[in-house]
């Protein structure tokens, strides 16, 4: 194995194990806090978040890196490139949709939201494929919780929206190729139904997760935690009827524009090179 790939593999090791600590350690400082308010004094919590945002970033650098090192036998170094600075823009698109789109609903000291956020993780699925884009929207809005009020959500955030990005990429690039669709009516066909497997499983998944995850990880009663997990069906509901409607308008606008500036990154590129080796 190369010195490189060592390399990545202890970061994405290392990013697993700080993460793993830092939500461990937030739930702690959760728990040992009292007053429902976080202030200075709450230190193990305030250690937690830190631990989890650098296992955050060490977790993504690993992961990206053993994909960039697999992807480097199919895609051009200018390829390779573009997919990254696109990665980085959805990322940020992901913030602002959740951070500037939002309307929050209130119970006690925990809320839930109606956003735009998912629309990115989507359309980011759609354009760099399900790992990348995956990545890509759950590091936008993982840092979004961060800086929202959204902070002890931030673990959760960051796995269900890379799960969403993985079905969504899985259904239009893997079963669908929606790279290789031409017609307008192939791809609007395309990334709905893609973008509904994705929205679905988010419906179910969502308050699912968060109803364990607030009552048996923070221990919140179990009144407050069915409450919320109703507020994060109609939420997530509405989140998602916004997104599938945002996503598939916003790729069929999208695509053609960037089809002819030629930055269109075409996924299944590598696929249609080794059909073609064959065929000869």
């Amino acid at each position: 194995m190369e010195k490189k790939q060592k390399q990545r593999w202890i970061l994405t090791i290392a990013g697993l194990a700080s993460a793993l600590a830092g939500i461990l350690t937030t739930i702690i400082g959760y728990r040992q806090n009292t007053d429902d308010k976080i202030t200075a004094e709450d230190k193990v919590l305030f250690a937690g978040y830190f631990l989890v945002i650098i296992g955050i970033v060490l977790l993504a650098n690993g992961i990206l890196g053993l994909l960039s090192k697999k992807e480097a036998q199919n895609y051009s170094a200018s390829d390779r490139a573009k997919r990254l600075a696109y990665a980085a823009l959805f990322a940020a698109l992901a913030y602002i949709g959740f951070q500037f789109f939002r309307f929050d609903l209130t119970i006690g000291s925990e809320k839930t939201a109606f956003h735009l956020g998912n629309t990115f993780v989507v359309l980011a699925a759609f354009f760099l494929g399900g790992t990348w884009g995956g990545m890509a929207g759950a590091l936008g809005l993982t840092i979004a919780d961060f800086t929202s009020g959204y902070v002890t959500s931030a673990p959760k955030t960051f796995f269900l929206k890379l799960c969403i990005g993985l079905i969504v990429g899985l259904a239009a690039h893997t079963i669908l190729h929606l790279s290789r669709a031409q017609s307008a009516r192939k791809i609007t066909y395309i990334t709905v139904t893609a973008s509904v497997c994705g929205v679905v499983f988010n419906i179910i998944a969502d308050p699912l997760v968060g109803y364990f995850y607030k009552k048996y990880l923070f221990g919140l009663p179990q009144d407050i935690a069915e409450t919320l997990a109703k507020l994060s069906l109609l939420t997530t509901g509405v989140n998602a009827v916004l997104t599938v409607i945002c996503a598939v308008l916003l790729y069929g606008a999208l695509r053609p524009a960037l089809e002819k500036s030629g930055l269109f990154f075409r996924l299944e590129q590598s696929q249609d090179a080794k059909t073609t080796s064959k065929m000869k």
